[in-house]
């Protein structure tokens, strides 16, 4: 899927946008701001938590408690209203403040008050018919979520309506930046690419909002009133689905495409993946549940079946439906490309494949799958960490053609026939994968908030996390910043020295040679610059539109010398 960071996104672009829908914005907003779901055929007990701990509160059978691995774990059962209740009475402190790590961002981004106030209204004209496209048991339980929201934002929509919109705003951003790809890995093997012949699915999730957004993770278990119990993996506030598994050993994954920006926004992804797994029990019935929405983004939905024994990709669009099948193979891979025959005239599909990163990590995991015949859960956990390039290749860390680009909210791995998942922990998906088993944990026995995983099946972290190395890249993100904020203020200047040691810290990567030359362009020592961008051009650049402004501002360079 893509990386959605509001960092990339451009102001004059937005700008123009909210301006254009701020004019159309009269008609049709005001029934949208104004409804509320019918709560009232629901029963509810408004919770009362019991603190335990700093790290652990209970009501009745629900409870939210932080493991060792620094993971949040929340247990709810009940009605669509009770579960929402329930989730936020536990998670209250978590949510509001993740609401709020979201939206400094966005106040970090649009500083000014009128355009926020531009923002904000083509936010309701935006998301006008989202309600008619959610179902309205999942509306029922975001009301009751809403209801532990803060009320510091009501300037940007009344809470409820606000939950809703943020359930879209991956879709959102995914369909409005178009731009730079980064992009989650998927894959599913079984047969013979498994040790023990069963089904084995990973991914990487490299949804990114800032370091902030991704520290407080949330394993949840749902027992839904009605449908099949279920986990995922995502954060406080967030009632859809990005990666999970259901009692029943149907697994989804998301994984974006390239998206035309769409009018208005219909069903969020994370809800039909969502209710593929609270009310489908096989492949079919996961393709019925996907075929039936109208989504507002394109994307690919990795489906594996404990049932089926099989793996299968849907591809969605808001104009087009596909199902990719595998033949004479047992593995499926997903990148962020489309590979049923629906899409293969699709022109964006079609650049998509030619101009982002998302076919060379495809070759990759073939790479890798050939030295590797017989994947573990454990074997698994390396193949998403692999942070080279192709033939082993270094391309530096945080490149984007890598599998593991050092930015991942986190990655997963399920055992759908086993009824097993493992769930990385920080930093990105090097920390250990803590093990669960969805048989023990929705047995119906009385569960204890002490108990959920089983630590002995753990993945242990990777020692790439204590290396020099991974601190080096550390620095190396932080000095980013600090390197683009000089390019930005003319009265902050820094030393040859500064940008080398710079560059040393993550010496195969093209950007810090990119950015350096970017600095001395914009301080005029174009000679320096010149020198910088050739760098650049040397190493694995990620897309065919980076190498591309490389080039351009090597062209401006050069111009700007030959007229000294």
């Amino acid at each position: 899927m893509k990386k959605t960071n509001i960092q990339y996104l451009s102001h004059k672009r937005l700008f123009i946008y909210f301006l254009f829908f701020f004019l159309l914005s009269a008609c049709g907003v005001s029934k949208s701001v104004h409804h509320l779901p019918d709560v009232k055929q629901y029963t509810l007990e408004v919770p009362k938590v019991n603190k335990i701990n700093d790290s652990t509160f209970s009501y009745k059978q629900n409870f939210l408690t932080k493991n060792k691995q620094q993971l949040w774990e929340l247990y709810i059962k009940g009605n669509p209203l009770q579960l929402g209740y329930n989730n936020g009475a536990l998670t209250q402190d978590l949510m509001q403040k993740q609401e709020g790590i979201f939206f400094s961002k966005v106040e970090g981004f649009v500083p000014s008050k009128f355009k926020q106030k531009l923002l904000n209204t083509f936010l309701k004209w935006y998301n006008r018919k989202m309600y008619l496209n959610v179902r309205e048991d999942y509306q029922a339980e975001l009301y009751g979520l809403s209801q532990y929201s803060s009320d510091q934002y009501d300037f940007i929509a009344p809470r409820y309506l606000r939950n809703l919109y943020l359930h879209g705003a991956h879709d959102i951003g995914h369909a409005m930046q178009d731009l730079a790809m980064v992009g989650c890995t998927s894959l599913a093997v079984w047969n013979e690419n498994t040790e023990d012949g069963d089904i084995l699915i990973g991914r990487n999730f490299d949804f990114y909002v800032g370091d902030e957004f991704a520290q407080n993770k949330l394993v949840e278990f749902v027992q839904p009133e009605d449908g099949i119990p279920y986990m995922s993996v995502s954060w406080p506030g967030m009632i859809g689905v990005v990666s999970g598994m259901n009692k029943e050993g149907i697994t989804v994954t998301i994984n974006a495409g390239k998206s035309r920006i769409p009018l208005t926004a219909k069903t969020p992804i994370s809800l039909v993946t969502r209710e593929i797994l609270q009310y489908a029990k096989t492949i079919e019935e996961a393709i019925a549940i996907a075929k039936k929405r109208n989504v507002f983004v394109s994307e690919s939905i990795l489906v594996g079946s404990a049932h089926d024994r099989n793996a299968v990709i849907i591809e969605v669009s808001p104009k087009n439906f596909g199902v990719y099948r595998v033949q004479n193979t047992s593995k499926v891979l997903c990148t962020n490309h489309f590979q049923s025959d629906a899409y293969k005239d699709d022109k964006r599909n079609q650049k998509q494949i030619k101009e982002s990163h998302s076919e060379y990590r495809y070759e990759k995991l073939q790479e890798l799958l050939q030295d590797e015949k017989k994947l573990t859960p454990g074997k698994m956990a390396s193949l998403l960490r692999n942070r080279s390039g192709l033939k082993d290749k270094s391309i530096g860390y945080g490149n984007e053609k890598a599998l593991n680009q050092l930015l991942a909210h986190h990655a997963i791995i399920f055992s759908p026939e086993k009824k097993l998942v493992w769930v990385s922990s920080n930093p990105y998906q090097l920390g250990e994968f803590v093990c669960y088993d969805l048989n023990e944990i929705f047995s119906g026995k009385a569960l204890q908030p002490d108990n959920f995983s089983k630590s002995q099946l753990n993945i242990p972290r990777d020692p790439f996390a204590d290396s020099e190395e991974f601190e080096n890249y550390e620095i190396s993100r932080m000095l980013s910043k600090e390197i683009s904020d000089a390019t930005d203020n003319k009265d902050i200047a820094l030393t040859d020295d500064a940008i080398s040691y710079y560059q040393s810290l993550n010496p195969d990567f093209w950007k810090v040679y990119f950015l350096a030359g970017k600095y001395y362009y914009h301080k005029k020592e174009y000679s320096k610059a010149k020198t910088e961008f050739e760098k650049a051009l040397t190493k694995e650049i990620t897309t065919v539109p980076d190498q591309k402004m490389i080039k351009k501002y090597l062209d401006k360079t050069n111009k700007k010398i030959n007229k000294q």
